[in-house]
């Protein structure tokens, strides 16, 4: 997490030759290179433990004496209503701002401490931290001022992020007539060292400078240099305030000279160079008065903490500005608001790394892609509403975005940063990466939304494999879940595939957990069944992984296997078990499943043998965006070499009961923007490539299928009569989409639906017909797990021995 900003000669050769406008230029153009557009702002409530302190800053009005008939510290019971308010409000922050060590000054609040039960400041901080997270969705910062190693770690349980800010390190502040003297913890050494301390304790800590308090130029980076040091040694440092003074009555500056807009447009801009693209470099807007927008042509990249709760204790004669006036103003400057936690996003991706235990499960589950806080109540395969798409105005924000749609116009091939910008998109980005993706499939693809009347055919929710994320498999952990364990007799899968026949179905969609007993011929047998109960029907089945099973067990090399099942009737192959086709997601997620290699030689080998396949992306668990790019250019890449997709499916990943959320080790889903968008950015990575975009309305349900059909989908997938892996994961969207539905639904979006065959052929009039006059399904047997014993054909070609 060191970012690389410019050399400390070449900086301050900058810094004073360089003409502020240029200055500004410069910094805003590495700002743009790290962050984009995206500015960030944490939605905060501010908790004024206690405003005594041991320090006498000539500046400062938050800290003051005990005063007869007051407390020294809120009540656990207040600071739990001022909590609750801004939860009540939609906060996600809760600061603990706070005197330093005032127990070492005044005997009331070393009395008071004692009435509490707590022997310091810092150890009724941790607790109140603790009643927070506790009762409330909030996640603390504290900002208690110097700390020891014990402080910081005892803290570190209690809080996502940590802060102090170093001022300066110019030494004559605390000297008499400065604005430190009398101060012992405004003492430079001391500020480093406590910041030092927090990187050997793993905390993401804010800190920052205060400028416009007796400090030079020069100085201002001396104390940016110092602060980039130690980023450099630990990478914890998450944010780099760059504060203006305020001068406030009753205070010794009072009537000291404040800086002016240049001063703190110039410092920002210098703070940008010296840390580099990746480091959030922070301003307050509150402090700034109209026009603060101009600090972004600066290089900010964030606003800080806003509470639309509780003043700025600390500066109360400078009111925070309205949300809607941050978000105008954001966006008259070029930039795309969002909110974030106190903790920002690489310190809550890596949370092994950065964060206590016990916070893995919340922060998991308030979280997207990229870390930063979700902003909905939509979950994939649930109830709720989608929310509203945003509008676009035909302009994109950020220039990396901007810069794939363009390469995209051109014909250009993509890299992986520019496919992450792409799905990283935000606000009106978001939309116009929708727009793009639609024109190209209005162009590539027309108006006709197809689908296939299909049924599934899970012979066995049995499987020796333990992914993380299956809900569906039953393993000797999991016979109690989700109903019991079945092996279907391949009776009852001929007599499947006859209904789904007789209720109008091209295709039979089969697949199943790798059951221990099974082998290659388990597999063959299985189409010999279906081609049973309906020898027209197009057989749609076995995943990579069922593929590689079955070879093993028989011992001859995947084509050969491949064409043995192609010659057995098996018409082309799902392609599922791809999950993320990254190998260090794949460790986590589905470690005995095929590597990202082998998944690829399965599907190569299938195009190789005259087997098309479908492609698909599990996406919304523990991946980033970097995996999902990597995932779609693989694909890409392949189809290249081959050409055998004949779609690209994303399969959201339904969350409710699938084993790693459960755990609390998962995300719970992608986001409504993620879900949609993948859609559009496989329409405009994979074009012109695989024509054919799916959206699975058993993940995404009716408001999602409007919404990806509009981003660059033109398939709906299959009717599938029987659907029960996605509803064991806890979908509630059916198991059925009959064909009248699939008809209303494309309609309703404006487009013109069409059945298709599996290979997108037309279907004839006889099987349309009967999939409109479709009985209901009969009772399915699912039959109970027996050992199976080898399996042989009869000399009729059917099947014996079946045990």
């Amino acid at each position: 997490m060191t970012d690389g900003g410019m050399n400390e000669a070449e900086l301050r050769r900058i810094a004073a030759d360089e003409p502020l406008a240029a200055l500004m230029a410069r910094a805003a153009g590495v700002r743009d290179a790290g962050h984009g557009a995206l500015v960030t702002y944490s939605r905060k409530v501010f908790i004024p433990l206690t405003r005594l302190c041991r320090d006498v800053c000539s500046y400062c009005t938050f800290a003051r004496p005990p005063r007869k008939g007051e407390r020294c510290y809120l009540t656990p019971e207040e600071v739990l209503d001022v909590a609750r308010a801004g939860e009540a409000a939609g906060c996600r922050e809760a600061l603990f701002t706070l005197g330093d060590k005032p127990e070492l000054r005044y005997r009331a609040a070393r009395e008071e401490l004692a009435d509490l039960g707590y022997a310091s400041t810092i150890e009724y901080l941790a607790a109140m931290c603790r009643l927070v997270l506790e009762e409330t969705a909030l996640f603390p910062h504290a900002n208690p001022g110097v700390m020891t190693h014990g402080d910081l770690a005892v803290l570190r349980e209690v809080t996502i992020s940590q802060g102090l800010m170093l001022e300066s390190t110019a030494p004559h502040l605390c000297e008499r007539g400065g604005p430190h003297f009398g101060s012992p913890d405004k003492q430079p050494a001391a500020r480093l060292e406590t910041i030092r301390l927090a990187g050997e304790e793993r905390v993401p800590f804010t800190s920052g400078i205060l400028i416009g308090i007796g400090e030079s130029r020069a100085e201002r980076i001396d104390a940016l240099l110092a602060l980039r040091e130690l980023h450099e040694r630990y990478g914890h440092i998450q944010e780099v305030i760059v504060q203006n003074f305020r001068a406030k009555a009753d205070t010794r500056m009072a009537f000291s000279d404040e800086p002016d807009r240049e001063e703190l447009l110039w410092t920002i801009a210098v703070a940008r160079l010296c840390f580099g693209p990746e480091m959030t470099i922070q301003a307050p807007p509150n402090l700034a008065g109209s026009g603060f927008g101009e600090l972004l042509r600066a290089g900010i990249n964030d606003w800080g903490g806003v509470s639309p709760v509780t003043p700025d204790h600390v500066n109360p004669e400078a009111p925070w500005p309205a949300l809607a006036r941050l978000a105008e103003e954001t966006a008259r400057h070029g930039g795309i608001l969002h909110e974030r936690l106190a903790a920002h996003p690489p310190y809550v991706l890596d949370l092994d790394r950065w964060q206590d235990g016990g916070l893995h499960r919340p922060l998991r589950e308030a979280i997207d892609t990229q870390g930063l806080p979700r902003t909905d109540g939509w979950r994939v395969g649930g109830a709720d509403p989608a929310p509203a798409m945003p509008a676009s105005d035909g302009t994109v924000r950020d220039p990396r975005v901007a810069g794939a749609l363009g390469k995209i116009k051109r014909g250009e091939a993509l890299d992986e940063r520019a496919v992450t910008a792409l799905l990283e998109a935000r606000g009106p980005d978001f939309a116009a990466v929708c727009t793009a993706a639609d024109r190209l499939r209005r162009e590539t693809a027309g108006e006709t939304v197809r689908f296939v009347v299909n049924r599934n055919v899970n012979y066995t929710n049995i499987c020796f494999h333990r992914c993380a994320f299956c809900a569906f498999s039953k393993g000797k952990l999991a016979e109690g879940l989700r109903g019991p364990a079945y092996d279907l007799d391949l009776a009852e899968v001929t007599r499947r595939t006859a209904e789904a026949w007789a209720r109008g179905a091209t295709e039979v969609c089969m697949q199943g957990g790798i059951h221990p007993h099974y082998t290659g011929q388990t597999y063959l047998d299985l189409l010999a069944a279906a081609k049973a109960g309906a020898p027209d029907i197009h057989v749609h089945a076995f995943s990579p992984l069922e593929v590689r099973h079955g070879a093993q067990s028989l011992g001859v090399n995947i084509p050969d296997f491949l064409a043995m099942l192609r010659d057995a009737g098996l018409g082309s192959l799902p392609g599922t078990a791809a999950e993320i086709l990254c190998d260090d997601v794949r460790e986590t997620l589905c470690p005995e499943k095929l590597t990202t290699g082998e998944w690829l030689e399965v599907i190569a080998a299938a195009h190789g043998v005259g087997l098309r396949t479908t492609a698909t992306i599990m996406y919304g668990h523990i991946e980033r965006a970097g995996h999902q790019a990597r995932h779609l250019l693989a694909i890409r890449a392949l189809q290249e070499r081959t050409g055998g997709f004949t779609e690209f499916v994303p399969l959201p990943f339904v969350a409710m009961e699938a084993p790693i959320y459960l755990k609390g080790q998962a995300r719970p889903g992608p986001t409504f923007r993620e879900a949609v968008l993948m859609h559009a950015v496989a329409r405009l990575v994979l074009h012109p490539l695989i024509p054919n975009i799916q959206v699975s309305w058993v993940k995404m349900g009716e408001d999602g299928v409007r919404a990806a059909l509009a981003a660059g989908a033109n398939d709906l997938g299959g009717t599938l009569m029987d659907e029960s892996i996605s509803r064991a994961a806890g979908a509630s969207h059916g198991q059925e989409w009959p064909p009248e539905q699939m008809e209303r639904v494309i309609r309703e979006a404006g487009r013109v639906p069409a059945q298709r065959t599996t290979l997108y052929g037309a279907v004839g009039a006889e099987r349309i017909a009967a999939g409109r006059d479709a009985r209901p399904l009969a009772p399915k047997e699912q039959t109970a797990p027996k050992k199976r014993r080898d399996v042989r054909h009869n000399e009729e070609g059917m099947l014996a021995g079946h045990g």
